[in-house]
Parts: structure tokens; sequence; C-alpha cells
């Protein structure tokens, strides 16, 4: 690392470019073979599958936003992380209603979304909370508050309690060691997860969380920044939030609702790093609820998306859509494109693992989609059958209300950005951080109070 305003000479750079550990490293490294024939890619338009004739009402969307802020307590390089979820609710016929009346006015098409945000600090590199022990069970601990205090809705259950609802399906055989291993009076001792707040077993009966089960704790890094812990805090909140909220509409018997609402969330249907496990509570939730909403949407299963903004997929998908003098257009409008394990493993991910693409940490299934007007997503739908997981083979079939999701993607596409969806571009507005300004006013209000803690 530099030091601050010292930047590198040119020579440096001539001499990596020469060095033979690196030509060395380069020569043995593993090359595409280009000759491939990427027409393979299994293609589908709308209307080779069963032309949809849905139309929705609602579009739920989902999106987060994390960031780190230095903080001042007389320890060096200590921060706070602040992770902020929103939930926007579109009302689509309502905009279209406006859309027929050009010029609309502003105040009417802001009142076709409502908007929920959560948000919350926790304790990041030398950010000592009450009297534990260390920055790690410090978050442990706030990280349990959190999910304990948030109800998105008055008169629902706790966030907490949705989690704790999902914890049931946590595989029994999934192997955890106990927050306090290096000072543990029985390390022998198989960790349980429990409800709520417990005790540890061993003869020092430390306090446990049922938030422990999710492991974010472990990936705290004690002397250094931890954006990678903060953003899987906001990957779990953004898709617990999805079963709370799906939840809530089966409380209050609205599942109704769903016939015609579409939900969008941030990212690929999947959990990763530590908390992976969820990737396989979720479905099972969601299969329940999405079984018990079939009563009232004539058998028809609930649409979630997942899209991703950036990444190896969505840089493919860029790349395969260019002929060999860089124009666009080798995919036609509204055409697409099924993955199979073979073609990721081939083409965007290498690997030549047997395990299957994404069974660790997904419970959805990706494709690639150029739209009406001509972006490229990447979307992946939900598992709903063990025949979704099938990834030896691409089919339509395997994709629940794959073309419903075509026609509401045509619909959603916003022309304020690329390749960009109008309900993510309003849940992220709502949850991100100005970067500069929200680092200051955060950095100002800790320092207001552990001011006011001294006093």
């Amino acid at each position: 690392m530099p030091y601050q305003g010292e930047f590198a000479k040119y020579r440096s750079i001539r001499r990596l470019v020469e060095n033979e550990h690196v030509k060395n490293l380069l020569q043995r490294s593993t090359v595409r073979d280009n000759s491939q024939d990427e027409t393979t890619l299994p293609t589908v338009k709308p209307t080779d599958i069963f032309p949809s004739q849905w139309q929705p009402n609602l579009v739920l969307a989902i999106d987060g936003s994390h960031q780190e802020v230095p903080v001042e307590n007389g320890y060096p390089g200590a921060e706070i992380g602040y992770v902020t979820v929103a939930a926007v609710l579109m009302d689509v016929a309502k905009i279209k209603e406006l859309d027929v009346q050009r010029t609309v006015n502003p105040k009417l098409f802001r009142s076709t979304e409502s908007v929920e945000s959560i948000d919350s600090a926790f304790p990041g590199c030398n950010i000592v909370i009450d009297s534990e022990k260390s920055s790690k069970h410090s978050l442990r601990k706030a990280l349990f508050e959190t999910f304990d205090k948030i109800h998105l809705f008055s008169d629902g259950e706790s966030l907490l309690d949705t989690y704790e609802a999902l914890l049931d399906y946590k595989p029994k055989d999934a192997k955890q060691n106990c927050p306090y291993t290096d000072n543990c009076g029985a390390p022998n001792r198989k960790f349980l997860s429990k409800k709520a707040i417990y005790t540890c077993e061993c003869p020092h009966e430390y306090t446990l969380f049922s938030t422990d089960a999710l492991r974010i704790h472990e990936g705290m890094v004690p002397d250094s920044a931890n954006g990678a812990m903060f953003a899987e805090i906001m990957q779990v909140l953004e898709r617990i939030l999805v079963i709370h909220i799906l939840r809530w509409f089966e409380q209050k018997e609205l599942l109704w609702l769903l016939r015609n609402m579409g939900i969008i969330i941030d990212g690929p249907l999947a959990v990763f790093g530590y908390p992976a496990w969820l990737h396989s509570a979720i479905p099972r939730e969601l299969n329940r609820i999405n079984e018990a909403a079939k009563q009232f949407t004539d058998g028809q299963d609930l649409l979630m998306i997942g899209v991703e903004k950036s990444g190896n997929f969505a840089t493919h998908f860029d790349r395969i859509d260019q002929d060999k003098n860089g124009a666009y257009g080798v995919y036609p409008p509204q055409t697409a494109c099924l993955l199979t394990d073979e073609y990721i493993k081939k083409n965007i991910i290498f690997s030549d693992s047997t395990k299957p693409y994404g069974v660790d940490t997904h419970f959805g299934r990706k494709f690639f989609y150029k739209t009406e007007s001509g972006a490229r997503l990447v979307a992946s739908l939900p598992f709903f059958d063990q025949s979704h997981r099938d990834m030896n083979r691409a089919e339509p079939n395997q994709y629940p209300r794959l073309a419903d999701a075509l026609g509401l993607l045509d619909q959603l596409v916003s022309s304020r950005y690329p390749d960009s969806l109008s309900p993510l571009i309003s849940a992220h507005a709502e949850a991100a951080i100005p970067m500069n300004l929200g680092a200051r006013v955060l950095e100002e209000m800790a320092k207001a109070l552990i001011r006011e803690e001294r006093q």
C-alpha cells in the first residue's frame, strides 16, 4: 500500500510486464477456447412459450445499500456499518392510466409509489458496545436487536419472528462453532441453534442469540475494514424482508393480491457467504406460501424475479451480444437465453466441479433476456419444483411463469440508466446513502452520540 500522496513510477509497470513470474503465471493459466460455437445457447421468445395475457397491478421491489463510516472513539480504524433496505410498492395499473394522460402531474406520478425502508447501524472494527467482550460479540448483540426491533407492519410479526421461522429449516447437519470457542469451558460440545436469547451449555453460561446461526460474526475482521461483512448483513435483510412481507400477506388473508403482483429483488436469488444455509431455508418457506397462495391465484405460482445489475453474467451477456466488429445486435429484442450448468462452467464461471453451479448458494435459476427495447438483463426465477433444479438441461418449463416474467421485464425497463428497471431505481434511490454526504452525516452523528455517552 502506498503512503498518502505517493504514486508509483512508470518503471514499476515495465518491471511488472517483464517479470518472469508474471509471464510464467499467464502462460500456465487456462485460456477459454473462443472457437466454441456460442449460438448453441438455448434461446426462446415469449411467443415460443405461451403468449402472456397477464397484466400486473402491483410491483414490489427490494434493494439495499451499505456503507462503512470511520468514527473517533480513541481507537484506530474504528468504524460502524450503516445498512439500509428499501421496499417500494409500485402501482403499475395507475401508472398506465396516467401514461395515457400526457403530460402527467409529477405529484400524481409520485403517488403511484409507496416506500418503506429499514436501517440500522452495526459495530465494526474497534467498536464495543455495552459490556460485550469484543467487536465481534458487539456485532452479535446488535444484529439480534436489529432483527427484534424491525416490524415492517405495525400489526405483524417482527423480522426476528420471520427469521426464526426460517431457522426451523436450517439443516441439522450444518456445522458451526460456538461464538465463544476460544474461551469455552466445553470446547467439544456441539453448538445448538435455538430461538431468541438463550444460554450456552458450557460452565460459563455465555449469552447466545438465535441470529448467531447466521454466522455473520465469523466474518468480522478485528483490525481492518469490514465491508464484506456488512454486505452479507444487507443481503440477508433483503431476502428475509421478502419472506417477511409474504408472511404478512398470509397472516392478513391477502394472498389474493399475489394474483396480479410481481416481486423484483436486487441481485440473484441466492445467499452467499457465512449465512448461505438460508439458500435452502428460504425456498422451503417460499414454497409453503406459494402453495397456500395458489388457492387464490387460480393455481399459478407467485412471480418473483432476481435481477443482477453487474457481475460476470452481465459482462458475458454484453459480450456475446456483440459481433466480431464490436457492434451490438447478435440477439434480436425479446430473446431469452436459458443457461445450463455446462454452459456456465465453460463460458462464464470456469469450473470442473461435478456439483451443479449454485447448488450451495442459489434458490433460483438464471437466464438472459434482451427486452423489447434492447436492454440486456440477467434475471433469476425461483425453484418451485425439483425439476427446476436440473441444470443439465435448460427448458422453458424449468422457469416458473417465464412468459409472464419476460412480459413484466419489458414493461419495467427504464431509459434512465442502461439495462435498468424502474422499480429497482426507485428502491435504490430510497436505500442508497450519498457516499460523501452520508459519511459526513453519520460520522458527526457518531461523534455526538459518543460525546453524550461520556457526559
